[in-house]
Protein backbone atom coordinates (compact mmCIF):
# COMPACT_ATOMS: atom_id res chain seq x y z
CA UNK A 1 0.00 0.00 0.00
CA UNK A 2 2.86 2.37 0.78
CA UNK A 3 4.26 2.07 -2.72
CA UNK A 4 0.90 2.80 -4.33
CA UNK A 5 0.27 5.82 -2.13
CA UNK A 6 3.65 7.19 -3.11
CA UNK A 7 2.69 6.97 -6.78
CA UNK A 8 -0.52 8.96 -6.26
CA UNK A 9 1.32 11.88 -4.63
CA UNK A 10 1.86 14.48 -7.40
CA UNK A 11 3.98 16.94 -5.35
CA UNK A 12 7.36 15.49 -6.34
CA UNK A 13 6.36 15.40 -10.01
CA UNK A 14 5.06 18.99 -9.89
CA UNK A 15 8.35 20.19 -8.36
CA UNK A 16 10.37 18.42 -11.06
CA UNK A 17 8.13 19.79 -13.83
CA UNK A 18 8.28 23.36 -12.47
CA UNK A 19 12.08 23.15 -12.14
CA UNK A 20 12.40 21.88 -15.71
CA UNK A 21 10.19 24.72 -17.06
CA UNK A 22 12.19 27.36 -15.19
CA UNK A 23 15.52 25.91 -16.33
CA UNK A 24 14.39 25.54 -19.95
CA UNK A 25 13.07 29.12 -19.94
CA UNK A 26 16.42 30.38 -18.66
CA UNK A 27 18.09 28.94 -21.77
CA UNK A 28 16.09 31.40 -23.88
CA UNK A 29 16.68 34.51 -21.79
CA UNK A 30 20.21 33.89 -20.54
CA UNK A 31 21.82 32.20 -23.52
CA UNK A 32 24.68 34.71 -23.64
CA UNK A 33 25.31 34.34 -19.91
CA UNK A 34 25.60 30.56 -20.24
CA UNK A 35 28.06 30.94 -23.12
CA UNK A 36 30.24 33.19 -20.98
CA UNK A 37 30.33 30.57 -18.21
CA UNK A 38 30.99 27.14 -19.81
CA UNK A 39 30.99 25.30 -16.46
CA UNK A 40 27.52 26.65 -15.66
CA UNK A 41 26.38 25.74 -19.18
CA UNK A 42 27.52 22.13 -18.66
CA UNK A 43 25.91 21.99 -15.23
CA UNK A 44 22.56 23.31 -16.49
CA UNK A 45 22.62 20.88 -19.44
CA UNK A 46 23.23 18.00 -17.06
CA UNK A 47 20.40 19.07 -14.75
CA UNK A 48 18.10 19.62 -17.75
CA UNK A 49 18.82 16.13 -19.07
CA UNK A 50 18.19 14.55 -15.67
CA UNK A 51 14.90 16.42 -15.14
CA UNK A 52 13.70 15.60 -18.67
CA UNK A 53 14.45 11.90 -18.25
CA UNK A 54 13.00 11.78 -14.73
CA UNK A 55 9.75 13.41 -15.89
CA UNK A 56 9.46 10.90 -18.75
CA UNK A 57 10.12 8.01 -16.33
CA UNK A 58 7.47 9.34 -13.92
CA UNK A 59 4.85 9.69 -16.66
CA UNK A 60 5.68 6.24 -18.00
CA UNK A 61 5.50 4.71 -14.52
CA UNK A 62 2.15 6.36 -13.81
CA UNK A 63 0.67 5.19 -17.13
CA UNK A 64 1.93 1.61 -16.73
CA UNK A 65 0.67 1.30 -13.14
CA UNK A 66 -2.68 2.89 -14.04
CA UNK A 67 -3.21 0.49 -16.95
CA UNK A 68 -2.14 -2.47 -14.78
CA UNK A 69 -4.51 -1.52 -11.93
CA UNK A 70 -7.35 -0.94 -14.40
CA UNK A 71 -6.89 -4.37 -15.96
CA UNK A 72 -6.83 -6.08 -12.56
CA UNK A 73 -9.36 -3.98 -10.63
CA UNK A 74 -11.93 -6.81 -10.56
CA UNK A 75 -9.64 -9.51 -9.24
CA UNK A 76 -7.12 -9.94 -6.45
CA UNK A 77 -3.49 -9.68 -7.60
CA UNK A 78 -0.73 -11.16 -5.44
CA UNK A 79 2.13 -10.03 -7.60
CA UNK A 80 4.67 -7.29 -6.95
CA UNK A 81 4.27 -5.45 -10.24
CA UNK A 82 3.94 -1.97 -8.71
CA UNK A 83 6.88 -2.65 -6.39
CA UNK A 84 9.00 -3.79 -9.35
CA UNK A 85 8.08 -0.74 -11.46
CA UNK A 86 8.95 1.64 -8.62
CA UNK A 87 12.31 -0.03 -7.94
CA UNK A 88 13.13 -0.12 -11.67
CA UNK A 89 12.35 3.60 -11.92
CA UNK A 90 14.81 4.26 -9.09
CA UNK A 91 17.51 2.38 -11.03
CA UNK A 92 16.81 4.36 -14.22
CA UNK A 93 16.86 7.68 -12.32
CA UNK A 94 20.14 6.75 -10.63
CA UNK A 95 21.70 5.79 -13.98
CA UNK A 96 20.62 9.08 -15.52
CA UNK A 97 21.97 10.99 -12.49
CA UNK A 98 25.41 9.42 -13.02
CA UNK A 99 25.35 10.31 -16.75
CA UNK A 100 24.28 13.88 -15.98
CA UNK A 101 27.08 14.30 -13.43
CA UNK A 102 29.55 13.25 -16.15
CA UNK A 103 28.08 15.83 -18.53
CA UNK A 104 28.29 18.52 -15.82
CA UNK A 105 31.98 17.67 -15.33
CA UNK A 106 32.67 17.82 -19.06
CA UNK A 107 33.09 14.04 -19.46
CA UNK A 108 31.62 12.39 -22.57
CA UNK A 109 29.65 9.36 -21.24
CA UNK A 110 30.27 7.39 -24.48
CA UNK A 111 34.03 7.86 -24.33
CA UNK A 112 33.98 7.10 -20.62
CA UNK A 113 32.12 3.81 -21.14
CA UNK A 114 34.49 2.83 -23.97
CA UNK A 115 37.61 3.58 -21.93
CA UNK A 116 36.21 1.85 -18.85
CA UNK A 117 35.19 -1.38 -20.58
CA UNK A 118 38.02 -3.44 -19.08
CA UNK A 119 37.52 -1.88 -15.67
CA UNK A 120 33.77 -2.50 -15.94
CA UNK A 121 34.43 -6.20 -16.61
CA UNK A 122 36.62 -6.39 -13.51
CA UNK A 123 33.94 -4.62 -11.46
CA UNK A 124 31.29 -7.00 -12.81
CA UNK A 125 33.37 -9.99 -11.70
CA UNK A 126 34.06 -8.44 -8.29
CA UNK A 127 30.41 -7.56 -7.66
CA UNK A 128 28.99 -10.64 -9.40
CA UNK A 129 27.00 -11.75 -6.36
CA UNK A 130 25.36 -8.34 -5.93
CA UNK A 131 24.54 -8.09 -9.66
CA UNK A 132 22.96 -11.54 -9.71
CA UNK A 133 21.04 -10.70 -6.53
CA UNK A 134 19.79 -7.51 -8.21
CA UNK A 135 18.59 -9.44 -11.26
CA UNK A 136 17.01 -12.11 -9.05
CA UNK A 137 15.25 -9.34 -7.10
CA UNK A 138 13.76 -7.97 -10.32
CA UNK A 139 12.54 -11.44 -11.33
CA UNK A 140 10.87 -11.85 -7.92
CA UNK A 141 9.25 -8.40 -8.05
CA UNK A 142 7.69 -9.01 -11.45
CA UNK A 143 6.56 -12.57 -10.68
CA UNK A 144 3.48 -13.71 -8.78
CA UNK A 145 5.22 -16.57 -6.97
CA UNK A 146 6.17 -14.48 -3.96
CA UNK A 147 4.63 -11.36 -2.48
CA UNK A 148 5.17 -9.11 0.50
CA UNK A 149 3.18 -10.66 3.35
CA UNK A 150 3.66 -14.29 2.28
CA UNK A 151 4.95 -16.83 4.78
CA UNK A 152 7.83 -18.76 3.23
CA UNK A 153 10.50 -21.30 4.01
CA UNK A 154 13.75 -20.69 2.10
CA UNK A 155 16.47 -23.12 3.06
CA UNK A 156 16.66 -23.04 6.85
CA UNK A 157 14.85 -19.69 7.12
CA UNK A 158 11.11 -19.50 7.78
CA UNK A 159 8.92 -16.46 8.30
CA UNK A 160 6.88 -13.68 6.73
CA UNK A 161 8.23 -11.53 3.87
CA UNK A 162 8.37 -7.91 5.07
CA UNK A 163 10.12 -6.36 2.07
CA UNK A 164 11.71 -7.24 -1.27
CA UNK A 165 14.67 -5.16 -2.42
CA UNK A 166 17.43 -5.55 -4.98
CA UNK A 167 19.78 -7.44 -2.67
CA UNK A 168 17.58 -9.58 -0.44
CA UNK A 169 14.24 -10.65 0.92
CA UNK A 170 13.59 -9.23 4.39
CA UNK A 171 11.94 -12.01 6.41
CA UNK A 172 10.50 -11.72 9.91
CA UNK A 173 11.01 -15.13 11.49
CA UNK A 174 9.06 -16.76 14.31
CA UNK A 175 11.27 -15.05 16.91
CA UNK A 176 10.41 -11.64 15.39
CA UNK A 177 14.00 -11.26 14.14
CA UNK A 178 14.59 -9.66 10.74
CA UNK A 179 16.53 -12.00 8.48
CA UNK A 180 18.10 -10.79 5.23
CA UNK A 181 17.92 -13.67 2.76
CA UNK A 182 19.87 -13.08 -0.52
CA UNK A 183 17.56 -13.11 -3.54
CA UNK A 184 19.68 -15.82 -5.17
CA UNK A 185 18.59 -18.30 -2.49
CA UNK A 186 15.05 -18.23 -3.91
CA UNK A 187 16.39 -19.87 -7.08
CA UNK A 188 19.24 -21.95 -5.63
CA UNK A 189 17.66 -23.34 -2.43
CA UNK A 190 14.43 -25.26 -1.76
CA UNK A 191 11.68 -22.67 -1.35
CA UNK A 192 8.15 -23.26 -0.04
CA UNK A 193 5.41 -20.63 -0.04
CA UNK A 194 3.38 -21.44 3.06
CA UNK A 195 0.63 -18.91 2.29
CA UNK A 196 -2.28 -19.79 0.06
CA UNK A 197 -3.32 -16.20 0.71
CA UNK A 198 -1.07 -13.72 2.42
CA UNK A 199 -3.65 -12.52 4.97
CA UNK A 200 -5.16 -15.83 6.14
CA UNK A 201 -2.34 -16.29 8.64
CA UNK A 202 -2.23 -14.06 11.72
CA UNK A 203 -0.67 -13.90 15.18
CA UNK A 204 -2.16 -13.35 18.62
CA UNK A 205 0.41 -11.89 21.04
CA UNK A 206 0.03 -11.28 24.76
CA UNK A 207 1.96 -10.95 28.04
CA UNK A 208 1.61 -12.85 31.30
CA UNK A 209 3.21 -12.10 34.68
CA UNK A 210 5.97 -14.51 35.68
CA UNK A 211 3.92 -15.98 38.53
CA UNK A 212 1.12 -16.92 36.12
CA UNK A 213 3.55 -18.30 33.55
CA UNK A 214 4.10 -21.42 35.65
CA UNK A 215 0.45 -22.35 35.01
CA UNK A 216 0.54 -21.63 31.29
CA UNK A 217 -0.21 -25.27 30.38
CA UNK A 218 -3.68 -24.85 31.83
CA UNK A 219 -4.20 -21.70 29.79
CA UNK A 220 -3.02 -23.51 26.66
CA UNK A 221 -5.60 -26.25 27.25
CA UNK A 222 -8.35 -23.66 27.71
CA UNK A 223 -7.46 -21.83 24.51
CA UNK A 224 -7.19 -25.09 22.58
CA UNK A 225 -10.66 -26.09 23.79
CA UNK A 226 -11.98 -22.67 22.74
CA UNK A 227 -10.53 -22.74 19.23
CA UNK A 228 -10.87 -26.41 18.28
CA UNK A 229 -13.39 -26.74 15.46
CA UNK A 230 -13.77 -22.96 15.45
CA UNK A 231 -15.81 -21.94 12.35
CA UNK A 232 -13.36 -19.15 11.44
CA UNK A 233 -10.18 -21.24 11.73
CA UNK A 234 -8.76 -23.93 9.45
CA UNK A 235 -7.04 -25.77 12.33
CA UNK A 236 -4.36 -26.91 9.89
CA UNK A 237 -1.67 -26.59 12.57
CA UNK A 238 -1.82 -27.81 16.15
CA UNK A 239 -2.30 -24.86 18.49
CA UNK A 240 0.81 -24.14 20.50
CA UNK A 241 1.76 -21.28 22.80
CA UNK A 242 5.23 -20.06 21.89
CA UNK A 243 7.43 -17.96 24.14
CA UNK A 244 8.76 -14.84 22.41
CA UNK A 245 10.69 -13.28 25.27
CA UNK A 246 11.15 -13.67 29.02
CA UNK A 247 11.45 -10.30 30.73
CA UNK A 248 12.02 -9.23 34.30
CA UNK A 249 8.36 -9.35 35.30
CA UNK A 250 6.54 -10.71 32.26
CA UNK A 251 6.69 -13.46 29.66
CA UNK A 252 5.67 -12.63 26.07
CA UNK A 253 3.72 -15.32 24.18
CA UNK A 254 2.31 -15.73 20.70
CA UNK A 255 -0.15 -18.07 18.99
CA UNK A 256 -0.05 -18.75 15.23
CA UNK A 257 -3.48 -19.16 13.64
CA UNK A 258 -4.84 -19.75 10.13
CA UNK A 259 -8.24 -18.22 9.35
CA UNK A 260 -10.71 -19.36 6.74
CA UNK A 261 -11.09 -15.76 5.61
CA UNK A 262 -8.71 -12.91 4.85
CA UNK A 263 -11.02 -10.42 6.57
CA UNK A 264 -9.29 -8.42 9.31
CA UNK A 265 -12.66 -8.27 11.07
CA UNK A 266 -12.66 -12.06 11.38
CA UNK A 267 -9.07 -12.06 12.65
CA UNK A 268 -9.97 -9.42 15.24
CA UNK A 269 -12.99 -11.40 16.41
CA UNK A 270 -10.93 -14.53 17.00
CA UNK A 271 -8.24 -12.46 18.71
CA UNK A 272 -10.81 -10.93 21.06
CA UNK A 273 -12.13 -14.37 21.97
CA UNK A 274 -8.62 -15.48 22.88
CA UNK A 275 -8.04 -12.33 24.95
CA UNK A 276 -11.27 -12.90 26.87
CA UNK A 277 -10.13 -16.42 27.69
CA UNK A 278 -6.76 -15.05 28.88
CA UNK A 279 -8.48 -12.46 31.12
CA UNK A 280 -10.73 -15.16 32.58
CA UNK A 281 -7.68 -17.32 33.28
CA UNK A 282 -5.88 -14.43 35.01
CA UNK A 283 -8.91 -13.64 37.16
CA UNK A 284 -9.29 -17.27 38.24
CA UNK A 285 -5.59 -17.45 39.06
CA UNK A 286 -5.78 -14.32 41.21
CA UNK A 287 -8.86 -15.64 43.05
CA UNK A 288 -7.16 -18.99 43.75
CA UNK A 289 -4.03 -17.21 44.88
Amino acid sequence: MGEEKKDTNPLQFIIKLASWILLYTSFWYFDAFYKQHPWLDRLSNGINLFLSASIIFSIGRYMIITIYNKRHEKRIVRGNFVLGINRLTVVLNTTMAVICIMIALGIDPREFVTSMTIVAMAVAVTFREYITNLLSGLFIMFSDQLSVGDRVRIGEHKGRIIDINFSSLVIQNEDDDMVMVPNNMVFTSPMVNLSSHRSTFFLVKFDLPLEIGVEVKKLEENIRALLVNHPYLTNEDELDLKIIKIGKDHIKYKIELHATSSSSKVHKQVENEVFREILKFKQNFEVDA
